[in-house]
């Protein structure tokens, strides 16, 4: 196809109109023997790749991080997939730092003073420990979702963690997302009807006025706050 590239490294025809089910297969027969990891913070993005997932293998991991600040329906949502697919395997990887732990060392409502390093004690740090020993990263990340992620490749190398990353939905918008959730019936957090298009942790995600189930925006994370990302994908660090 023209404006096609190709990356050396992998032996993948990277192109813009990479169709995420297509690279699913690819990476999955490409990078066969290899330690795969999927990571998801369950947002309908990573409902969806792990149905794509789970349809064409055994079984696989998919790791998330909780940082104790979940909301119930992330918690009831993770239930449910675990029935659902019984041959996926869902691993919690996140900090064993309880709540009360970080207050009693770095003061209380951390995430209100300083909320990056609320989010590198949370997030960024654990999935260090669980970035070494991987060999790729598969990621729900699309470029529509924000300005910081507008030049996001479907495949490209993760200096912060120094892995190689694969994005199958990074051409998708949230309307193609939502459409393949309803297609194949995958399960996905009620908060999303609730005006929540993205679900983080219960003190830093709150309900952006007037958004629908098809829309996406970082407009409720860290309200109030310069902040838009988390800093797992290097973006806002």
């Amino acid at each position: 196809m023209a404006g096609n590239s190709l990356d050396k490294s992998t032996g993948y025809r990277v192109s813009k109109d990479d169709d995420p089910e297509k690279l699913v297969g690819w990476m999955l027969e490409r990078f066969s023997g290899q330690r795969i990891v999927m990571t998801s913070a369950f947002g309908m993005e990573g409902c969806a790749l792990v149905d794509m997932i789970a349809a064409r293998v055994e079984q696989f991991t998919v790791v998330y991080l909780d940082t104790h600040f979940f909301f119930e329906q992330t918690h009831a949502l993770i239930e449910r997939f675990k029935v659902r697919y019984p041959h996926v395997s869902f691993e919690n990887q996140g900090t064993l730092m309880t709540p009360a732990e970080q207050a009693e060392q770095y003061g209380p409502e951390l995430w209100k003073r300083d909320p990056d390093l609320c989010c590198r004690l949370r997030k960024v740090d654990p999935m260090a420990e669980v970035m070494k020993d991987a060999d790729v990263w598969v990621t729900g990340l699309r470029r529509s979702q924000s300005q910081a992620r507008a030049r996001l490749q479907t495949v490209e190398w993760d200096w912060q963690y120094d892995v190689l990353k694969v994005n199958p939905l990074a051409n998708w918008d949230r309307k193609d997302v939502w459409a393949y959730i309803q297609a194949h019936k995958v399960p996905y957090n009620a908060l999303h009807e609730q005006g929540y298009p993205s679900v983080g942790c219960t003190h830093c995600t709150k309900v952006v006025p007037g958004a629908s189930i098809t829309d996406y925006s970082r407009d409720g994370r860290w309200e109030g706050q310069s902040k838009s990302e988390c800093g797992l994908h290097g973006y806002g660090i």
